[in-house]
């Protein structure tokens, strides 16, 4: 099995690089199919995590769309700190439009759910998430979460966009922490 090390973890290969493409792809058919006929949905690529995932998606996006950024922080460590931090705001107006929020990964819903509150103030028509990774175990939201790519059980993982301590984004597979 491929491993790698980040700091002072190791971490084991756990998702392929052909896997996330297949889920992407899965997922793009679905947003295509309930996208194509609204007028030009915004897609909001939560960042950091979420870059990779966002640029593949764009790729199989086959209607007219915008894209806009936030960057939320709620991790310290290989933890969750509880409390969610926007680090970077909208910079367009969404009023009245459709928002499809793109996110890396959805544990326990605290960030999602946040940032679902701070987008309601500005009254847009619609907002959905999609999310590449989803844990179903320890997710405590009532709220839907409309695009998964992939459910996962509750692993600290790295890789695709995901990080330990701002290191491990980079790799094209997504790798498990080894405890």
């Amino acid at each position: 099995m491929e491993q790698i090390v980040l700091k002072d973890k190791v971490f084991n290969k756990y998702i392929s690089f052909e896997e996330i493409q297949k889920s992407i792809e899965e997922l793009a058919v679905k947003v295509n199919r309930d996208y194509t006929d609204k007028e030009r949905p915004i897609f909001l690529c939560v960042l950091n995590g979420s870059f990779m995932f966002m640029a593949d998606l764009m790729k199989c996006i086959e209607f007219e769309c915008e894209v806009s950024f936030v960057k939320l922080s709620s991790y310290v460590d290989t933890k969750s700190c509880g409390c969610v931090k926007e680090l970077i705001g909208l910079s367009k107006c969404i009023e009245g439009r459709n928002i499809i929020v793109v996110e890396d990964i959805v544990d326990s819903g605290n960030s999602i759910s946040a940032l679902l509150k701070s987008l309601e103030k500005h009254k847009p028509a619609t907002v959905e998430v999609a999310t590449l990774l989803f844990k179903p175990n320890v997710y405590k939201k009532d709220i839907l979460i409309k695009y998964i790519g992939l459910p996962i059980p509750d692993d600290f993982i790295v890789g695709y966009g995901l990080d330990y301590d701002e290191l491990g984004r980079n790799l094209k597979d997504i790798y498990k922490i080894v405890e």
